[in-house]
């Protein structure tokens, strides 16, 4: 054995730390967290559903931002507007154009002294952003502070699948925007790049800004999610290249100045004296409700789809569900089965495994769709050409909700994540119009091998070696789909 152990110490070194990094990143998430008492009660404590389908007195007015164009105009519109603080949290900021453009404005509103605080998960901050001058310039300006939520260690690998999937802008007490895009050119402006998400997320806009009711709003119900996180252990500061010589970072400084004249003459309207306001851009709500999951970084309660099901099961009316996929356990299958014979339709829109941008997703539903069918749902697989990342869910004609959460089990047991539960007719007919649309680029799952198309409609192409290879995908992930 000695003998061997010399001769291969090598490969067998490489294999032990495969073994520690594979093992290490998915023993603290076998075991799924179920909703014991102390779970109900706090998950409980985030949502009156009888209060949300009755509605009540709200200072929150809200709008539909739908385009990437638009998600990246009402970011630039709401950060512009700041006079203390700017708060962004996101789960993938890369350079690209757009994000360029709100380093542009955020280094001139740091310069006017206001406070930015800015939160990634700590993969992506420690993959796309150290070592990029865009992010140690402005990480440097003293009146920016940058964290990371559970930074990449690959030397402590249990602590890696705990990632923050969760995406909003806030600015002062005035608004914030919430929903799934992330912080690039795949989400925001109409910029060329090699792959495009089409995505949905609200703007929430406090009436009640800068007078003594101005806590009425759900924007401080983000606020104090917000701070929870920032002021954990598992955040810390984003440290970037400081040593760099003074030319360069004023030649730096000097770019950004000029992409910010630019965008001065792009947007006029946004850098008018007196920006526009949001009175007259938004609808009236009777109430918004944050809900989030557990924030430490290891396996959670399932608080999202805890609610989203009870909000689905005492409406009684019809629901629409819209997820990019569906990776479900048998207690997730159980309560969309419940939700459903609760409610006259329930209808659940995804990406065909031919539109879609998860490899691993696709593989886990091509291998459980009987699963997925069995719950009574009515399935429609959407095929617009742009993968579909939009999480959004209907509950009959006035109750709308988007944000971050998959109807996936990464989503429900590991990430953190965000959804807002709107109560707004207006709302709620316009987001119905949308999604309703949606389903004419979609095929109906009639069983597991059959659909229903719309006529003159042709089934989207995939290479045999392709379906097969996603189909043993499907088949390896089994055990370890609860990180999909």
């Amino acid at each position: 054995m000695l003998k061997f152990i010399r001769r291969h110490w090598l490969p067998l070194l490489l294999t032990a730390i495969v073994l520690y990094l594979a093992i290490g990143a998915v023993s603290p998430f076998v075991h799924y967290k179920e909703m014991n008492e102390e779970a109900r009660a706090e998950a409980d404590a985030m949502m009156d559903v009888q209060a949300v389908l009755d509605g009540r007195e709200s200072a929150d007015r809200v709008m539909l931002v739908e385009t990437n164009a638009d998600a990246l105009t009402e970011r630039l519109r709401l950060i512009r507007m700041a006079k203390k603080e700017i708060i962004l949290s996101s789960f993938d900021i890369r350079v690209a154009e757009s994000t360029r453009d709100l380093i542009a404005l955020l280094l001139q509103k740091a310069d006017e002294g206001v406070h930015i605080r800015i939160m990634v998960d700590g993969i992506s901050g420690v993959i796309r952003m150290q070592g990029r001058e865009e992010f140690d310039l402005l990480s440097s300006h003293p009146n920016v502070e940058i964290k990371l939520y559970n930074r990449l260690n690959l030397l402590m690998p249990w602590k890696t699948q705990g990632r923050m999937h969760d995406k909003y802008v806030i600015a002062d007490d005035i608004g914030y925007i919430l929903g799934g895009r992330n912080t690039f050119d795949y989400f925001l402006g109409e910029y060329e790049t090699e792959h495009r998400n089409t995505d949905r997320e609200l703007l929430i806009y406090n009436t009640r800004h800068g007078g003594e009711e101005n806590r009425d709003s759900s924007l401080f119900t983000v606020e104090e999610y917000f701070n929870s996180i920032w002021e954990s252990k598992d955040c810390t500061d984003f440290r970037g290249n400081t040593r760099q010589r003074e030319a360069h970072v004023q030649e730096q400084k000097n770019i950004f100045a000029e992409r910010l004249r630019g965008l001065e003459v792009q947007y006029p309207d946004i850098f008018a004296s007196e920006p526009m306001v949001y009175e007259a851009m938004t609808y009236e709500t009777k109430g918004v409700w944050l809900q989030h999951n557990p924030t430490g970084i290891y396996g959670k309660e399932p608080y999202v789809f805890y609610n989203l099901a009870r909000l689905m099961e005492a409406a009684g009316e019809p629901i629409i569900f819209h997820s990019p996929y569906v990776v479900c356990n048998d207690y997730m299958y159980g309560r969309l089965e419940a939700a459903g014979k609760a409610v006259p339709s329930l209808e659940l829109l995804i990406n065909s495994v031919e539109n879609g941008g998860n490899f691993f997703a696709s593989g886990d539903y091509l291998f459980n769709k009987q699963k997925v069918l069995d719950t009574g749902a009515d399935v429609y697989e959407y095929d617009g050409g742009l993968s579909y990342h939009g999480k959004s869910v209907l509950v009959g004609r006035e109750i709308a909700v988007v944000g971050s959460y998959n109807l996936d089990l990464r989503s429900t047991y590991v990430d953190t994540e965000v959804m807002l539960v709107v109560n707004s007719p207006e709302l709620n007919a316009q987001m119905a119009g949308i999604m309703n649309s949606m389903k004419q680029d979609s095929r109906h799952v009639m069983d597991k091998d059959s659909y229903e198309t719309q006529d003159g409609w042709s089934l989207p192409k995939m290479s045999g070696f392709m379906k097969v290879l996603m189909k043993v995908a499907g088949v390896l992930m089994q055990p370890f789909r609860f990180l999909v």
